[in-house]
């Protein structure tokens, strides 16, 4: 989210997010730190952010510090404003269509994985409770026919019959 910078009548530049008035060196600084800047003129509500950073680089022209070299300034005064926003529109739009498009694939590659690995666990989390089940009925069927072939013998030694003897059995 852009960092908003209103000016007022007076020329005067107020930053809303520290409430208080800030120069124009204070906000290329800003710039210049990797915040990007909304100037609104408060009057109007315009935004006026190009005009702002293009005083800027004047200023700071003015001051002896070449910010952009002749040959690039001659070329964007050659192709005008209208054609130089056309082409930044046509190159912003490719890069955007081109991060969605990355972006989808990446999404895609990351999910496809995971869905497929979550799938082979649970069919693998499946056949190990259908193991399950048929190992506990074969112990509960081989506990049933030592009880029935040796009935005096478990009395004998004092131990209950088992719980899961008794239980009906379930298939899959």
């Amino acid at each position: 989210m852009a960092r908003q910078i209103k000016r007022y009548d007076n020329r005067k530049l107020y930053d809303t997010e520290t409430s208080e008035y800030v120069s124009l060196s204070d906000v290329a600084e800003l710039v210049r730190r990797g915040d990007t800047v909304e100037v609104v003129d408060k009057a109007t509500g315009e935004d006026i952010t190009a005009q702002t950073l293009t005083h800027i680089i004047l200023e700071e022209g003015k001051r002896g510090s070449p910010v952009i070299p002749s040959d690039l300034l001659h070329t964007l005064l050659r192709r005008s404003g209208e054609a130089l926003d056309t082409g930044l529109g046509q190159i912003r739009s490719t890069v955007d269509d081109l991060m969605e498009r990355s972006l989808g694939q990446l999404k895609r590659l990351v999910q496809s994985p995971r869905k497929q690995e979550l799938d082979e666990l649970r069919q693998q989390l499946r056949d190990l409770e259908h193991r399950l089940s048929i190992l506990l009925e074969d112990l509960d069927d081989h506990r049933l026919e030592d009880s029935n072939a040796h009935p005096s013998s478990r009395e004998a030694s004092g131990q209950p019959s088992s719980p899961e003897s008794l239980r009906p059995r379930s298939r899959e």
